[in-house]
């Protein structure tokens, strides 16, 4: 079968230039692509083709050839395309234009040297973290911390540009601008970061002796953190530009504080409430009366305790939990009561208590409920 007219097989006239040619080939390909055309099994070869019309049209010795004798040009080995159409390296080539339109976009093959350089000058300083430990009461109250946070911090000598006396970076001459540089691997043409510029696309020739050409330098700051009232373990405060500085004069980072409240000797906290065990002699337990009890807030609240109180009772303090985060009130505080034995008796307190022991075998509801419960076990067991 006759092999088509290049110049048909592209849509242009025999008179188009280069940039209409390139023009042309590359929305062909884009057209053709086998990826976009699975179900099309005359997509490859319409690709090959296109790719093998482009070949010959965009170099000038082969075009000026296939315009004075047509395909017979190139038959025969006479500078031709070799097997299939076209030589591999050249088809790499041509193949790396239309690649670049399918995916330069994800890739960064766009943008050029204008997009390299503004990458170098907006490349945005690496986010901190800080742990920052504090106690029940602060959180409670909410407090004003300041703390030392190590950092890379802008240059003062060369304002953050790297380069001595302030002066600005200059196009990369290896990857011109670029950032990255192709190879070619046999059939594809690989892009690589450039090792010259570390894919900036710039280079410093003069680097400022201050921070070694980076644009920033190593720093201690005090800064001063609200902690506001409510924090609790693993609340993150976020302080916007706080964090390092960009490379070359990029916008700094930002740096978040991870809260940790510490464990209180006489408080649990659970969300806004608090709890508190409270321990109670036997005789106010028995016969009922008061207790001191301490408050988050430093101060101290009378509680009644009921007579007959249990280890285990609890009574609730309202409002005198840990405020809400966000507003919304506060939480309660409640107190468990520990009914507490007497240790290191004297004499005459065992002969009161065993004498108290007869008089009261009566007022142990709790013991003569349990009781009767594993004596009637033990005659299930019997039967």
């Amino acid at each position: 079968m006759a092999k088509r007219d290049y110049y048909d097989i592209l849509g242009v006239a025999r008179g188009a230039s280069a940039d209409e040619l390139k023009k042309a080939y590359r929305a062909k390909a884009k057209e053709l692509h086998p990826d976009r055309n699975t179900a099309d099994p005359n997509a490859e070869a319409q690709f090959k083709e296109v790719n093998e019309a482009y070949d010959v049209l965009k170099d000038d010795n082969k075009k000026a050839a296939y315009d004075r004798y047509g395909h017979a040009a190139f038959e025969g080995g006479n500078g031709g395309a070799g097997r299939g159409g076209f030589q591999q390296g050249d088809f790499a080539s041509s193949f790396s234009d239309v690649f670049e339109d399918l995916f330069g976009d994800f890739m960064g093959g766009r943008g050029g040297q204008a997009g390299a350089q503004g990458r170098a000058r907006a490349q945005r300083g690496s986010d901190l973290r800080y742990n920052l430990r504090v106690s029940l009461e602060e959180a409670h109250q909410g407090i004003q911390k300041t703390i030392n946070v190590p950092s890379s911090q802008t240059c003062d000598i060369c304002r953050g540009s790297g380069a001595e006396g302030g002066a600005d970076p200059v196009t990369c001459p290896t990857c011109s601008g670029m950032g990255k540089v192709r190879a070619q691997q046999g059939f594809f043409t690989v892009e690589r970061t450039c090792p010259t510029c570390n894919g900036m696309g710039q280079i410093i020739k003069n680097p400022c002796r201050n921070c070694g050409g980076q644009g920033r330098v190593e720093k201690e700051r005090a800064l001063s953190v609200n902690i506001p009232q409510g924090v609790e373990t693993g609340t993150r405060i976020r302080l916007a530009g706080e964090g390092e500085a960009g490379l070359r004069g990029g916008p700094q980072g930002d740096l978040y504080i991870f809260i940790e409240v510490k464990e209180h000797a006489i408080f649990q906290r659970d969300g806004v409430h608090l709890f508190c065990r409270v321990p109670v002699s036997m005789g106010t337990a028995a016969l009922g009366g008061e207790v001191e009890v301490p408050t988050i807030d430093g101060g101290m609240s009378r509680v009644k305790v009921p007579a007959g109180a249990q280890t285990g009772k609890q009574m609730r303090l309202r409002a005198k939990g840990m405020p809400a985060l966000r507003g919304g009130g506060l939480g309660d505080m409640l107190i468990e009561l520990a009914v507490e034995t007497p240790v290191n008796l004297t004499a005459r307190q065992k002969e009161l208590l065993r004498e108290f022991e007869k008089l009261s075998e009566e007022n142990n509801p709790e013991s003569s409920s349990f009781f009767s419960k594993v004596k009637g076990f033990w005659d299930g067991m019997k039967n």
